[in-house]
């Protein structure tokens, strides 16, 4: 039995992928002068919960954007 069900789809993971590396894209190769760039490492968790296939906040408000079991 899995301690965490999944509840994140393809299409989903795909997006969160695709804005992930995007947002760590722009903190490591954005401009060097705005001070905003800490911003991009947010782009962490969009990966990670597509790599893990379960999102913390679809859990709590009901959430599920995949196929069910």
């Amino acid at each position: 039995m899995a301690l965490v069900t999944t509840n994140v789809g393809t299409a989903d993971r795909i997006a969160r992928i695709i804005v992930g590396v995007a947002l760590i894209a722009f903190a490591l190769f954005g401009p060097a002068d705005i001070t905003w760039k800490w911003v991009g490492w947010i782009g962490v968790m969009p990966l990670l919960t597509a790599f893990l296939k379960w999102c913390p906040a679809y859990t709590l408000f009901g959430i599920r954007t995949c196929k069910a079991d």
